[in-house]
């Protein structure tokens, strides 16, 4: 009974605004598979019992006439001329690229595109911000809300790791690579605020370092909006999707990133996990803890184990506590430090740490291979038909509002 209140009992009272939502409507949804069946066992399980037909799924989706057409008219242009026009209303029409993953022209067209995408990117970066990057680099973006479960500081710590090799052999071979962050914190959110500077300090650290220098390359976009993302996405190499298992709801710039041809890198969270079903999960690289077993670990997980044992996570964030990168404000990252070992680290950025680095390696490893990574980036393209905005709208429409369609002619 006090579970399912809609009154929070305590010193102070508080309306529980999702039980309110729940006994007050019709029908509830998640926003993915994973999201849907997290709220029917976990979230709000006794709800969900007592009103079993309410709850329902309808994954997210995104526009394809903005996010491909509009977005990247290159790619769009090549994909009409081998399989016409109808995928711009119909995106499952997109599966008609798979066989022509093995197709030479067509790789080669959707090699163009990329390419030129870059390249505007570059020029757009370099006349708008003064910043410059090398578009014959790989491009591995992660947009998106800046927030501890979305785990830009496991991105970051990737980074280190990928650094310190270079600092240590010098003579190592590894595909160039620039890592473009973007995103906003909410206003209060101190730490999330403390992770863009820790991010554009380590971007500092990276250039200065003649180490690294064309090898390595990290850049905080500013002021990321709807614009900014229409001019990265069709440009982007790699799609960085690594958020604690089941704490993201279902996501969509890891939709917008497949539709344009970027392989995922991440982890099986939100609607990453059917875009590996549809795709295939050879397709992606996947790491890390699945949500049963973030949650199963809660009671004994423990950052210092990894921080003891792994050699590479201990100089990382060695290098984090020693002010490396932070010269001129000595403790200004400790509550980094602290969130990571001290404080328990609650979304164990440290145990995945070291199964990402495994599927960074396995990536840069298929770079090497253009036909190969090729024909996985089509592969991607075709299994996106799912992810539009048009069948979600149609399934809330139908599903939910009982609204028939109306014919515009």
């Amino acid at each position: 009974m006090a579970r399912v209140s809609l009154i929070e009992e305590g010193p102070k009272q508080k309306v529980r605004m999702a039980n309110l939502a729940i006994v007050g409507s019709h029908s509830t949804n998640g926003v993915a598979a994973i999201h849907t069946e997290l709220l029917r066992k976990v979230t709000v399980k006794d709800l969900a019992e007592t009103f079993p037909e309410r709850f329902n799924n309808k994954t997210n989706g995104i526009t394809p006439r903005r996010w491909l057409l509009l977005a990247n008219p290159e790619l769009s242009a090549a994909i009409t001329e081998v399989i016409g026009n109808n995928w711009m209303t119909d995106l499952n029409q997109l599966s008609k690229l798979r066989p022509l993953a093995n197709d030479k022209a067509f790789r080669s067209a959707f090699r163009k595109a990329k390419r030129d995408a870059k390249s505007r990117f570059t020029d757009w970066l370099r006349s708008a911000s003064g910043e410059t990057i090398d578009p014959n680099t790989i491009f591995d973006c992660q947009v998106k809300r800046i927030h501890e479960y979305k785990r830009q500081l496991l991105n970051a710590l990737r980074i280190i790791v990928l650094y310190n090799r270079l600092r240590e052999n010098p003579g190592l071979e590894v595909p160039p690579r620039t890592f473009l962050f973007a995103g906003k914190a909410a206003p209060a959110y101190h730490l999330a605020k403390l992770i863009i500077k820790f991010i554009n300090n380590l971007a500092g650290t990276i250039d200065g370092d003649p180490v690294t220098r064309g090898r390595l390359k990290v850049v905080f976009l500013a002021d990321y909006n709807v614009s900014l993302a229409e001019r990265l996405i069709p440009a982007a190499d790699v799609s960085s999707q690594v958020s604690t298992a089941g704490y993201e709801a279902s996501g969509t710039s890891n939709m917008k990133f497949m539709m344009n041809g970027a392989l995922t890198i991440g982890t099986r969270d939100g609607a990453t996990i059917e875009m590996a079903e549809e795709a295939g999960e050879e397709n992606f690289f996947l790491f890390g803890l699945n949500a049963q077993q973030v949650e199963d670990s809660r009671g004994w997980y423990n950052p210092y184990w990894h921080y003891n044992y792994d050699p590479e996570t201990r100089a990382a964030l060695d290098l984090i506590a020693s002010d490396y990168f932070s010269r001129y404000e000595p403790g200004v990252f400790a509550p980094i430090h602290d969130a990571l070992l001290v404080h328990g680290d609650h979304y164990m950025h440290l145990a995945d740490l070291k199964s990402y680095l495994d599927a960074d390696q396995k990536l840069c490893e298929l770079y090497a291979d253009s036909d190969g990574w090729e024909r996985k980036a089509i592969l991607n393209i075709a299994a996106s038909g799912k992810f539009s905005s048009d069948r979600t709208i149609a399934q809330y429409a139908a599903e939910i509002w009982d609204a028939k369609p109306c014919p515009v002619p």
